[in-house]
């Protein structure tokens, strides 16, 4: 099964994404966590991803598009999850000839809507795990009061500089002029369906598990 998760900055893919590993198998592609593995891989691939990305380029559509197909080429278990990916109607396009040369297909493409000023308010109160990730937030999930990562048992948490209101409205707009016309693209070939992206994170992995089972 392979699926997309679609969402604005802060809408919970990520964390979806990581159950969706642990519940059924699958593999996540994050197209961030790809860049910083390519980077030290010592592959051709990396080479270039590094020699771009310490000029302060940005990572052409072709690069990130074998990366992926480096991925699809290879074992994967219960399928792939794209998260962050794609993110223009050209990488989508690519997507799709890349999954039809792999005889493999979309399953769902699922759309985490969320309101805008709720989602402020929830990331201005997130905070991350420093050694795994594990996401927190003040409002609905605060750091246990032992200070230990439930995950990892890390104790070390950090915000990023970025989780304010204004760079977050630019990150959202930024979304919108971008990426949200794959919302139609998706709808218009019908693999498109919407769930309640501000759920707690059970309630929102039932919506999801929901849409798969369907």
């Amino acid at each position: 099964m392979n699926i997309i998760l679609l969402g604005p900055p802060g809408a919970g893919k990520g964390t979806q994404a990581r159950k969706l590993v642990d519940d059924r198998n699958m593999t996540q592609l994050s197209t961030g966590d790809m860049l910083r593995e390519a980077r030290t891989s010592g592959t051709e691939m990396g080479e270039k991803v590094a020699a771009i990305m310490d000029a302060g380029e940005l990572v052409t559509d072709e690069i990130v598009i074998g990366l992926i197909e480096e991925k699809l080429s290879g074992p994967h278990g219960g399928g792939f999850i794209f998260d962050g990916f794609p993110r223009t109607l050209a990488q989508a396009d690519a997507l799709g000839a890349l999954l039809e040369k792999y005889d493999t297909k979309l399953d769902a493409v699922i759309e985490m809507r969320v309101d805008d000023d709720a989602l402020v308010a929830r990331i201005t109160a997130r905070s991350t795990c420093g050694s795994c990730g594990e996401v927190y937030n003040d409002l609905t999930k605060p750091i246990p009061s032992d200070g230990k990562c439930t995950n990892c048992g890390g104790t070390e948490f950090k915000r990023r500089a970025d989780d304010n209101e204004e760079s977050l409205r630019t990150r959202l707009m930024e979304y919108y002029k971008k990426t949200s016309p794959l919302i139609g693209y998706y709808y218009a070939k019908g693999d498109l369906s919407a769930i309640n992206g501000l759920g707690e994170i059970d309630a929102v992995a039932g919506e999801i598990s929901a849409v798969l089972n369907g």
